[in-house]
Formats: structure tokens, sequence, C-alpha cells
């Protein structure tokens, strides 16, 4: 029975396992990007004080609703998203930074972890391509595109 093998979305078990397994790596590489900017946001300094703290609360407010709808799709896909930090620290490849006060060094710290991310996120979309897995690579895509534009403006910033 083909449906014994499935999960409550008809996709096969092992296809569901894996891509949730690569999801909860980038969940808790989210989480360390999300504290980062969090770090960025309360200790910034000097002349791009003003600019640079509401930016950083935009984007750790927006990387909050991503990574819900990360953990969302991971129970979609019948499985259990990581959700203590001890899971998070021993998974992510992404690592915490502290003491970051100035705008150069903050500013290629989130370049950094965005291009790590985005990178992350084109493997995983490649392997949900090769699986028929459209959910995530609709929802990978969407944050990829959104990131990129955020790379590109940080990089200006930096010029």
């Amino acid at each position: 029975n083909i449906m014994a093998n499935s999960n409550m979305i008809g996709m096969e078990e092992s296809v569901a396992s894996g891509i949730s397994e690569k999801l909860n790596v980038l969940l808790a590489d989210y989480q360390v990007y999300y504290q980062n900017l969090r770090g960025f946001h309360w200790n910034i300094q000097g002349n791009r004080f003003f600019s640079l703290h509401e930016k950083f609360e935009e984007l750790y407010l927006s990387t909050a609703e991503v990574i819900d709808e990360i953990a969302e799709r991971i129970l979609t896909l019948g499985h259990v998203p990581l959700h203590t930090f001890n899971d998070y620290v021993a998974t992510a490849h992404l690592k915490a930074q502290k003491d970051i006060s100035d705008a150069e060094t903050a500013a290629n710290a989130v370049v950094q972890n965005l291009n790590h991310l985005i990178g992350h996120q084109r493997t995983i979309i490649k392997l949900a391509a090769e699986s028929g897995d459209e959910g995530t690579i609709a929802l990978l895509s969407e944050f990829t595109t959104v990131q990129e534009k955020n790379v590109w403006m940080f990089t200006a910033l930096l010029k």
C-alpha cells in the first residue's frame, strides 16, 4: 500500500523525513541569525545608529516570521521542529556573533549570515525539486528573493 509509506499530505515518508531534517538545520541557523540581529540592534553605535538600529529591528521581526513558517513546514511534513536553545546551538552551522557595535562589522556579518542562509536554502530547494516537494520550494524561494535583496542593500551600504 503506497499510502502506508506516505505522510498526511501524501508525500513519501522517507522524502518528508530527509527534507524535515534539513529544514531543522535551517531553522537552527535562522535562530542564530535572529539572535545575532537582536545583538546588532541593541549594540549598534556611531553615525549610522538610527538607520541601522531600525533596519536590524525590521530584519529580526521578519526573521521571526520566517522561523515560524519553517517550523510550520516541518510540522506539515509530519515532523517535529527543533525548539530548544541547546538544539539550535548543537545543530546550527551559523555562529553566534558577540559584542559587535560598529556599522561595518555588523553589516558584513549580516551579509555573511544571509549568504550562508541563501546557500543553505538553495541546497534544500534542489533536494525538494528532485522530490517533488513544491511547498518547500515555494516557501524557500520566497525567503531567498527577500534575502538576496537584503544582501544587495547591505553590500551597497558597505561601499
